[in-house]
């Protein structure tokens, strides 16, 4: 079956990298595209739809006849499927769909996709780069250099950092990031503990093992670096008890999500010196106020939260979501469907 597509991009998930994704698919579909102004603008809760960027009426005016939305992070809000009655499926590129009121588009019978995995390789490597900048305090080093300066004692015992190799490093959360890092860190000589009641053991590699409490982790792990997926439960997981259990001089690091992270305990902390260094991409706001601690705080390493940023994460994305879309037009199952009642019930 033919379609008329929207590709409702962003200055990430571009629209010719959508585009070219949908027609190595289906080459002969229509296809029209509005964007808008995210990374530039921040996504922030648009109407009753989570970490959007984009203009709703925009989206419904240029929604008119299509029965695909191919996203990445517009607001796909209860009034775009009222408006909107020829749409057939939303595919969003992304690991959830946040973006989407899920209840409103099964309700109105349009399928729902999305594009798990799609940055976890990218994270996972960002991480890895997070941890070795904490570590052994690159950026403040670097920063030292570019003024001019010498740091004649950046070598005493009581500034230098760790090693990987023979040291204890935890991991919360053995999802597709958190399993990347972990095989990581093992390779590097690291022993690996592992804290995630819903793990499978099968994932689990030399050097690594699974410990049964949070706390269990904490005390036992010098560099701890934070995967798990967030929810309204798991909100400040690691707060200022937490930390404390974390032995004196250690690292700590999330990519995961800022939720997770009681920051002003970790400012505390790092005041105080109990944590050596901190790496966070993921942050309490972002963009992050000028007042904010943690522009001020010692020994932390921050980033824009662009731990899922690299060019092969949105096209690998865009490929996810055009297969997707060409079993729709196939009359086929799509694989990656976040609301199968559609289909099934």
């Amino acid at each position: 079956m033919a379609l008329n597509v929207l590709l409702a991009t962003d200055h990430f998930e571009t629209t010719d990298v959508l585009e070219q994704a949908l027609r190595a698919e289906l080459p002969d579909t229509r296809i029209s595209a509005i964007s808008s102004d995210w990374p530039i603008v921040p996504m922030a809760d648009i109407e009753e739809v989570h970490e959007a960027a984009g203009e709703v009426d925009e989206l419904i005016d240029a929604l008119q006849g299509k029965q695909v939305c191919f996203s990445h992070a517009f607001p796909i809000t209860e009034r775009v499927f009222e408006a909107c009655p020829e749409l057939r499926q939303v595919t969003i590129c992304r690991g959830g769909p946040v973006n989407v009121n899920l209840d409103a588009a099964t309700r109105h019978g349009v399928q729902v996709t999305f594009a798990p995995g799609r940055n976890a390789t990218a994270t996972a490597e960002h991480t890895i780069a997070m941890i070795m900048a904490a570590v052994r305090q690159i950026p403040a080093h670097h920063e030292v250099m570019r003024s001019g300066a010498w740091e004649g004692d950046a070598y005493r015992y009581d500034r230098v950092g760790m090693e990987i190799r023979g040291n204890d490093v935890g991991v919360i959360g053995l999802g597709a990031v958190g399993s990347r890092v972990a095989a990581i860190m093992a390779a590097m000589g690291a022993r690996v503990r592992v804290f995630d009641p819903w793990a499978d053991p099968s994932r689990l590699g030399p050097g690594m093992e699974l410990v049964d409490t949070l706390d269990e982790l904490l005390a036992s792990s010098r560099i701890v670096t934070v995967h798990a997926r967030a929810t309204a439960e798991n909100h400040h997981m690691i707060a200022a008890p937490q930390i404390a259990m974390m032995p004196a001089g250690s690292v700590l690091v999330n990519c995961a999500r800022g939720s997770l992270l009681d920051y002003e305990a970790a400012c505390d902390a790092l005041e105080s010196g109990h944590l050596y260094g901190a790496a966070f991409d993921c942050l309490p706001s972002e963009p992050l106020p000028p007042g904010s601690r943690l522009l001020s705080v010692p020994r932390v390493v921050l980033t824009p939260h662009i731990g899922g940023a690299s060019k092969q994460a949105a096209e690998l994305a865009a490929r996810i979501g055009a297969a997707d879309i060409a079993a729709l037009a196939l009359g086929d199952r799509p694989v990656h469907l976040a609301n199968p009642e559609v289909l099934d019930g």
